[in-house]
């Protein structure tokens, strides 16, 4: 027995002290036998070891840290999955786009991936047909632009040509400066400025893009870029407001996509909140097509707001509507006094109106204003100073008459008892016997 123990207690050193003389702990390692007698013995190393072994085996894991990354992976994958299906989506969209064009429907040859979501929303499949054709007819619009440019760029090239060929070319000379495109700019420019500080507002609503799809929509924001166009341009322009107009919204895209980096540039107050948060109450009238109150004069000191809806089928009271929500006063152009309308709604294009704005703000003659209505929609213009004259003729009429009437029923009376009056005796004369 005693041989056994020298034995364990060599291969124990052997094996073991190694270990501790490195770690500094030496003197505590030791061996012991329970004072119980067990079949087999067990082997208790030193407090100092237990505890580097408890400490390591007791260590803190970082809960948070290990969940942010599990969520991350999570995320990676959901994304990955989610792109994937947008992708194997867009691409049976392609081929159906595809099958579509063999099967010789109106297709546009290149489509982007903006214009294949927007066909994916499409709801039935007239939509989906009517869509594609008009993709298809945009593109063949400015194919036919691009041909025409490069047709007259090459017509300028040989009329340059034979010009040099024949030395026909004259200098020309004059007294008067020559205005260049780019002074003229910085002259609207300067224009605009003044009016965002000292003009007059004119409020563009941007309420009513739930109202429209897409096309009526890429509709309006054209008609907005003629207006700032026609606006800037101008003598005496206003100081435009595009009011409830959301970042990162449809109008918001469009008007990113269409200009550029001249969006950020552009002379116009943009914001999300309402007109009637900028401004106050009762000086804002909302111009509407369906409005009782026919406008009589241009007011300066007035807020007129326009609603930015383009609506091919002409939801009638739509902006009426929501003025009246808001307790706002509403007018309406004098189209019936001044023209002769012929047929259709009294709808006008918000470039239209704003050209209609200004000329009477500059010269306040409806006659005028209205000449940029389209021909179309009138016969001809009232003559109003036939009706003035008119008006006046028969109001001198009416009085005239009445007039005569009151002194006819005045007369009346005397003619009435004028035998009594003859008869009648005077009390201060006296009569002799």
């Amino acid at each position: 027995m005693k041989f056994f123990n020298m034995l364990l207690r060599s291969t124990v050193r052997h094996s073991v002290f190694p270990f501790a003389m490195q770690n500094g702990a030496k003197k505590y390692l030791f061996l012991t036998t329970p004072q119980r007698s067990f079949p087999c013995r067990t082997l208790i190393l030193s407090p100092a070891l237990k505890k580097q072994i408890s400490s390591s085996s007791t260590e803190k894991l970082d809960l948070d840290g290990w969940k942010n990354v599990m969520r991350s992976g999570m995320q990676e994958e959901v994304g990955e999955t989610s792109e994937g299906e947008e992708d194997s989506t867009l691409a049976a969209t392609r081929e159906l786009v595809e099958m579509w064009r063999l099967a010789g429907k109106t297709v546009p040859e290149n489509i982007s991936e903006e214009e294949l979501k927007t066909f994916m929303e499409c709801s039935t499949k007239s939509s989906k047909k009517k869509y594609l054709k008009y993709l298809a007819v945009k593109e063949k619009v400015k194919k036919a632009s691009k041909v025409k440019q490069e047709k007259q760029k090459e017509a300028k090239r040989e009329r340059l040509e034979k010009a040099k060929e024949n030395d026909t070319a004259e200098l020309r000379n004059t007294f008067l400066l020559q205005f260049w495109s780019k002074s003229m700019d910085k002259i609207h420019n300067w224009r605009s400025a003044q009016a965002m500080i000292f003009g007059q507002p004119l409020v563009f609503d941007m309420a009513y893009e739930n109202y429209m799809s897409r096309r009526e929509m890429e509709n309006t924001v054209n008609q907005l870029m003629e207006s700032e166009g026609w606006n800037r341009r101008a003598m005496d322009p206003f100081h435009l407001h595009f009011c409830n107009l959301k970042v990162d919204g449809p109008y918001h895209k469009e008007f990113a996509k269409r200009y550029g980096e001249a969006w950020d540039n552009l002379f116009v107050t943009v914001t999300e909140q309402s007109h009637t948060d900028v401004f106050p109450r009762d000086k804002l009238i909302y111009l509407t097509a369906d409005s009782p109150n026919v406008m009589k004069t241009f007011e300066h000191d007035k807020i007129y707001i326009v609603g930015s809806v383009v609506d091919r089928s002409i939801q009638t009271g739509l902006s009426l509507a929501h003025a009246k929500r808001l307790k706002l006063t509403t007018e309406r152009l004098p189209l019936e006094r001044y023209l002769k309308w012929e047929s259709g709604a009294k709808n006008l294009t918000l470039d239209q109106m704003i050209r209609i704005l200004l000329t009477l703000k500059d010269t306040g003659d409806w006659m005028e204003a209205l000449k940029f209505v389209p021909k179309r929609k009138y016969e001809a213009f009232v003559d109003t100073s036939l009706y003035s004259k008119h008006k006046t003729d028969t109001g001198r009429i009416t009085k005239v008459f009445e007039f005569s009437n009151s002194q006819k029923k005045v007369k009346k009376p005397f003619a009435e008892n004028s035998f009594r009056k003859q008869n009648q005796k005077k009390w201060w004369v006296v009569e002799e016997p």
